[in-house]
């Protein structure tokens, strides 16, 4: 029996403007985030769904809080579903990092799994404990739709992981995943199937 999980990415944050790298650090939402979050909480009432993940980054948190109040559902918090740690980036713009560091930034923007920012969490271990969690979920709610609220990197790894594309194109194949919309997957077994991605939650 399958499994429907739709993965979200949480709303925008203070940091998106510059575009920043938000990691492991925990930033806030704008206004517009949690409009977003609103938004993602309306489609919830409209398109139920059986239980709620989160991760365990207060931005993620926020953002699936209308959806668990239209819902009446309590999340499940699950710290292997943060946000890589981009170690000496954090904070920081890849302009930046690439004014200082130029040849780590090509290295970098030619393969980021063989060549990750320095002090930054192996994307091979993050890919995997992502890709771990989905299927912790999938086994707990069995033949259920399941809402997750998580992180841009971290989902993009985690697809490329269980759709079998290699890790290293994750920003070439999913260049974003937008603020609170909404990628299906359908997990079956060993099994991943991409039904959807960046779907919006406006109708």
């Amino acid at each position: 029996m399958s499994t429907t999980l739709l993965l979200a990415r949480h709303g925008q944050t203070v940091w998106h403007a510059e575009n920043r790298y938000a990691g492991v650090s925990d930033v806030a939402l704008t206004d517009e985030g949690r409009r977003q979050a609103r938004q993602l909480g309306e489609w919830a009432a409209r398109h139920p769904v059986d239980a709620i993940r989160t991760s365990t980054l207060s931005r993620a948190i926020e953002t699936a809080a209308p959806a668990c109040a239209a819902l009446g559902l309590t999340p499940h918090r699950d710290p292997e579903l943060r946000e890589c740690d981009f170690g000496v980036v954090e904070g920081r713009t890849l302009t930046e990092f690439g004014l200082e560091h130029p040849e780590a930034a090509l290295d970098f923007a030619d393969d980021p799994v063989a060549h990750p920012f320095p002090e930054a969490e192996d994307p091979r271990s993050a890919a995997m404990r992502g890709a771990d969690a989905l299927r912790r979920a999938a086994r707990a709610h069995e033949g259920e739709r399941v809402l997750v609220v998580a992180h841009n990197t971290l989902l993009r790894l985690v697809l490329c992981e269980l759709l079998g594309i290699p890790l290293g194109d994750y920003r070439r194949v999913f260049p974003r995943l937008r603020n609170a919309a909404l990628t299906e997957l359908r997990l079956s077994g060993d099994t991943a199937s991409l039904l959807g991605l960046n779907l919006p939650t406006d109708r």
